[in-house]
């Protein structure tokens, strides 16, 4: 019997509502305060982070693709090879560091890439959140347009997909060019560790 005057009860309340995104604004305006490198700025959604969260993930095709082309056009491509050191591709790839409230801003950022990817097959703790890459070169190849997909990918993923989790490590500033070139060494070049 009060089992069921229990879910009579709950039946009554009237359901929470969610919050608009004005009151989530108005919360995290309230409770984030910048610090070190981590400033306001943040809390700042461009048209993709609105497109995106306004439809959880889920914008109309044609917003997807017009927004998409528009991300596109932000890829700045640098002459020549794309692909840089594998070596410092993979320092990269490890290292967490970077765009915190405690890191130097003069001191460069990493990739974290292995927290989304498995990359290696030696490596033993990693991430699932974005798709294996173990052997990515070795069934791809590395010609200039796998070059430039890859080099692309990283320095903006939202021209390829526009609600992904992956960040634009370029578009934002967090990677520089050389660096992106590098992590395309270290998915590309047949002697990394990526492709054994």
């Amino acid at each position: 019997m009060r089992i069921l005057a229990l879910a009579a009860l709950m039946l009554a309340l009237p359901a929470a509502a969610e919050p608009t995104p004005a009151e989530v604004q108005k919360v995290l305006q309230r409770d984030l305060h910048p610090r070190g490198q981590a400033g306001m700025d943040r809390l700042n959604q461009d048209a993709v982070q609105r497109a995106c969260t306004e439809s959880r993930d889920q914008p109309p095709a044609e917003v997807s693709k017009s927004l998409q082309a528009e991300q596109m056009k932000s890829i700045a491509f640098p002459e020549g090879s794309l692909i840089g050191d594998w070596k410092k591709g993979e320092a990269i790839a490890q290292s967490g560091r970077g765009m915190t409230w405690n890191d130097k801003a003069d001191e460069p950022s990493g990739g974290s890439c292995y927290n989304c990817h498995e990359l290696s097959p030696r490596e033993i703790s990693h991430g699932t959140i974005g798709p294996s890459l173990k052997g990515f070169g070795k069934t791809r190849g590395n010609g200039t347009d796998i070059q430039r997909y890859v080099y692309g990918k990283i320095y903006n993923a939202k021209a390829f997909n526009l609600c992904t989790q992956m960040p634009r490590f370029g578009a934002s500033g967090t990677l520089t060019p050389q660096q992106i070139k590098d992590l395309v060494g270290l998915l590309l070049d047949p002697a990394s560790p990526v492709n054994q």
